[in-house]
């Protein structure tokens, strides 16, 4: 059965209801270890160069394969410590965490040795392989990961929003602004399913300003949120989500001839546009744009994480 990231554990279109709880009781098990952490300059850095590296080589795939790599990432270098000195290491992790997410996708992975080459190293077939077991036992397994996406369609359940346009609308946004705010450290913090309420508030709010607070009210009413956490969590979102506003107006500001509308959450729209179009038009130019900025520009962020020696990296060996 194919793994979807808005459905790991039943791969249906639509949640059934007991799987609900099941998600919210898992997903701890699939969390980055960061309180921990007592290498955190390493892990910072190892962090800041693969995740580039990730999106580098699956430049051509589909947005969620390089998100569950980075997933995968996260939760490997924060139970296990990779060796000092050995940069080909982390480009190593980053084709082992590509393609067990590829093949978790049922998709085939192939790199070719002018992308490796280009970073000085190639490895063959049986060392990605034994780097895809230390990863898969790092993980012990569970590779089916409960992320934020897992839980947007029970958050958007309780919104009410009949209209399927305006559903679809904003749960493309929240899922841009989730894509975006992965580089983010500060969010490794919180559990998957704070973010994707943070997610689909910020969304709300950039797109129904005039429902927000009860779109507000009936997320942070839910009996699995903690409210305080959840205000946090929003708190580091609508930071980064500003800063790639500022990457947005930069972009369109130097193409001067540019007929993209200026500001993504203008909404002074001709009165003869209805609701709907309105927050399917603010999501498009928004999604358009920062697909646009990450062709642009990749970066990585800061990751804290323990060090849970559960594995010898150091078997690996360069090719």
């Amino acid at each position: 059965m194919e793994y979807e990231l808005e459905n790991p554990l039943t791969g249906f279109e639509e949640h059934q209801s007991d799987t609900i709880p099941s998600l919210f009781s898992s997903e701890s098990d699939h969390m980055t270890y960061i309180s921990t952490s007592k290498n955190r300059d390493l892990d910072v850095s190892v962090r800041r160069q693969a995740i580039p590296m990730i999106f580098q080589f699956s430049c051509n795939s589909d947005p969620f394969i390089p998100y569950l790599a980075v997933n995968y990432l996260d939760r490997f270098i924060s139970r296990q410590e990779l060796p000092h000195g050995k940069p080909w290491m982390i480009k190593l992790l980053c084709i082992s965490c590509l393609s067990l997410a590829e093949k978790m996708k049922q998709n085939d992975f192939s790199l070719t040795d002018d992308i490796q080459r280009k970073e000085g190293f190639i490895f063959d077939t049986e060392t990605i392989q034994r780097m895809e077991l230390l990863i898969l036992g790092a993980l012990k397994w569970r590779m089916r990961s409960i992320t934020p996406f897992s839980f947007i369609y029970f958050f958007l359940s309780l919104l009410k929003l009949k209209d399927p346009s305006l559903r679809q609308a904003l749960k493309n946004r929240a899922t841009q602004i989730i894509f975006t705010s992965q580089h983010e450290i500060k969010l490794l913090e919180f559990k998957h399913s704070i973010i994707a309420a943070s997610a689909l508030i910020s969304a709300s709010h950039e797109l129904f300003p005039l429902q927000f607070p009860s779109f507000r009210t009936a997320i942070s009413s839910c009996i699995y949120i903690n409210k305080e956490k959840l205000l946090d969590c929003w708190n580091v979102m609508n930071s980064t989500v500003m800063n790639s506003y500022e990457s947005v107006f930069d972009m369109i500001i130097s193409l001067s001839t540019n007929n993209t509308p200026v500001n993504v959450l203008d909404l002074h729209f001709s009165t003869t546009t209805s609701q709907s179009e309105k927050a399917a038009a603010a999501a498009a130019t928004v999604m358009k744009t920062e697909r646009d900025i990450k062709r642009r520009k990749i970066s990585g962020d800061d990751l804290r994480y323990c060090n849970e020696k559960a594995f010898q990296v150091t078997q690996i060996q360069q090719c």
